[in-house]
């Protein structure tokens, strides 16, 4: 069907459409067969390459025989018509004063361009419009907070951070590649502006969570008084475990490790819950919010329904990414 509609067209909008076609369809097979070593691709695009070269080689020679006509078919051509006249006993017909109209070249050639052009375009504008039969997972996107009414313990912080800010800064594109899971995506990534627990209110700590299959990721920064030296001491007291300082940007830092909770809750005919349990290991890095460590730290933790944690390197290399997105807490 389409060959039968292509022979209806005109020489000069057919050849031109097709040398479009095939340089660009044969230019496109030959780049996709060169990037993924492709024999069977290669070919294919030879071939149209070769097919396009043969159109333009015509679209050549019918130019050179429209330029310079042969004057012996021309001769041929004139004696014959005369003969033809002379024995039906016609009028002769018109002479070289009154030619016959030849069709518009310049029309042609604009008809060709216009098909060339709709063709292009259709090419371009069918994958947005066409569903996709892609089933890729896509990754999760940050919940929309943007127009959430904030705590007034954001108010009264000077330049802090959102929870909605902190969600992008952490849910980047090569967040799995840090973790050492490349292939995974994220299934959830949300951000939330809360507030401090037992502080009535007044401190600001906002939150970010980003869950892939393997890991979960969280990120929060706390803008209260405590600084680094006096946090490592509270960890003392506590139940942290492998507590190491160290520097992070220029900044006072420590890791360190403890069981996250885990809470399971019936959904059942009494909708009571069980006790809250010990849940797996997770690895936490805690940084000042500023240099010269005037209050206030950011802590990056990572854990996993398996238990398995990932080298403390990981760690570094996420607050790399997410610190320069927090502004450092101005001096006071």
């Amino acid at each position: 069907m389409l060959g039968f509609l292509l022979r209806l067209l005109p020489f000069w909008v057919r050849e031109p459409l097709l040398i479009a076609v095939g340089s660009v369809l044969g230019v496109r097979i030959m780049y996709l067969a060169v990037r993924d070593h492709d024999r069977v691709a290669a070919g294919l695009g030879v071939v149209f390459l070769v097919f396009t070269a043969i159109r333009v080689h015509a679209v050549i020679r019918a130019l050179r025989a429209r330029r310079n006509p042969s004057p012996t078919a021309s001769a041929d051509g004139a004696a014959v018509d005369a003969a033809a006249q002379a024995q039906a006993g016609a009028r002769p017909r018109p002479g070289p004063d009154t030619p016959e109209k030849e069709p518009n070249a310049w029309g042609q050639a604009v008809a060709a361009v216009a098909v060339v052009g709709a063709l292009a375009a259709a090419l371009w504008v069918a994958p947005r419009v066409m569903p996709s039969d892609d089933n890729t997972p896509q990754p999760a996107s940050c919940s929309g907070g943007a127009h959430e009414e904030l705590p007034k313990a954001y108010t009264q912080t000077p330049q802090p951070v959102t929870g909605e800010e902190l969600c992008k800064a952490l849910n980047r594109p090569d967040l799995a590649k840090l973790l050492g899971t490349p292939g995974e995506t994220a299934t959830t990534a949300s951000g939330t502006s809360n507030t401090a627990p037992l502080t009535d209110g007044k401190v600001a700590q906002p939150e970010a969570e980003v869950t892939f299959d393997t890991y979960t990721v969280n990120v929060s920064a706390t803008y209260n008084e405590l600084s680094t030296d006096q946090y490592v001491k509270l960890m003392k007291f506590g139940d942290e475990k492998d507590i190491k300082t160290l520097t992070v940007l220029g900044r006072p830092a420590v890791l360190s490790s403890d069981h996250t909770m885990k809470l399971e809750i019936n959904l059942g005919s009494g909708g009571s819950g069980g006790p809250v349990e010990q849940g797996p290991l997770a690895r936490t890095l805690s940084v000042a919010l500023d240099r010269n460590d005037r209050g206030g730290y950011c802590d990056i933790t990572v854990w996993s329904t398996s238990g398995a944690l990932p080298d403390d390197s990981v760690l570094l290399d996420i607050a790399e990414k997410v610190l320069p997105r927090i502004p450092e807490r101005p001096a006071r």
